[in-house]
């Protein structure tokens, strides 16, 4: 039987990267049950390997990308022929310079990089194309608790919990929460607890557009002030007053609405209205 705690007390963790090492076998074998043997892995903060020893097991190939010298020189203890360890910043990996496969990916991340290692993996809404997003099939990732609510939200979750993230993540992906992870199944335990997220890559975005880099523009103008009306933070968003109020009349949408309240849909709707009026007007 595996001493994870035994273990990671031994090494020696840097908080400086975020490192909290998973030792809660069940939290293991939930993220196992999610892999299969014709599977290639992209793990990503493989850390001291207590994730990356099962996976080798589970799963065709895993690829594990880590940017601790520490952590390396742990993985290089793993005896498997089907392991790969990639000394790099995930930040700076490309997969097609991985492999020419679809990969699925497996990730335990520090909530400050959670987004931008979403950006990378996804692309932002108007990146339709995406180079790594196309050859992903599945995201398994650990985040804290308050993130994982975040990923998932919509419009009828608590305002301070839907936002961008949110609508970033969802926009090319199926989000739900397939784990809570409780703080004492880490080490060291952090602060809060945390859950595994499940992301499923769609083969569509979630809503067309005709236009993505419009849709975005309006997405982050439109929660860029929360505590603003959805008319003041498209105004502030540099959005003309007239236009603004055209669209939200014709998408059916009351000017003191908050963004918080709105669908993906329903922004994308009133895009397309903001665009239109524009395009009448100029």
């Amino acid at each position: 039987m595996n001493n994870y705690f035994l273990r990671a007390k031994q090494f020696r963790t840097k908080k400086r990267l975020g490192q909290n090492f998973l030792i809660d076998e069940s939290a293991i074998e939930r993220i196992i049950e999610e892999v299969n043997p014709d599977d290639t892995i992209l793990e990503i903060g493989a850390g001291a390997g207590f994730v990356t020893e099962r996976l080798v097991c589970a799963a065709k190939h895993v690829y594990a990308v880590e940017i601790d010298e520490d952590a390396i020189s742990e993985l290089k203890k793993i005896n498997a022929s089907n392991l790969t360890i990639i000394h790099n910043d995930i930040l700076k990996t490309k997969l097609k310079d991985v492999e020419d496969t679809t990969f699925k990916i497996v990730a335990n991340i520090p909530y400050y990089i959670t987004s931008p290692i979403l950006v990378h993996l996804l692309g932002e809404i108007d990146d339709s194309d995406n180079e790594n997003r196309n050859r992903i099939s599945e995201i398994i990732l650990m985040v804290q608790y308050e993130v994982a609510q975040r990923i998932t939200a919509n419009e009828n979750s608590p305002s301070k919990q839907y936002g961008l993230l949110s609508i970033l993540t969802q926009f090319y992906t199926n989000a739900q929460i397939i784990k809570k992870v409780p703080r004492r199944s880490f080490y060291p335990a952090p602060k809060v607890d945390s859950a595994l997220v499940k992301l499923t890559v769609r083969k569509e975005p979630l809503v067309k557009s005709d236009d993505y880099t419009y849709l975005k523009r309006t997405i982050k103008a439109a929660f860029s002030t929360r505590r603003k009306n959805i008319k003041n933070a498209l105004l502030n968003g540099g959005f003309m007053k007239d236009i603004i109020q055209s669209a939200l009349s014709a998408a059916e949408i009351e000017e003191n609405t908050r963004a918080e309240s709105l669908s993906i849909e329903k922004l994308a709707q009133l895009a397309q209205e903001l665009k239109r009026n524009e395009k009448n007007q100029g």
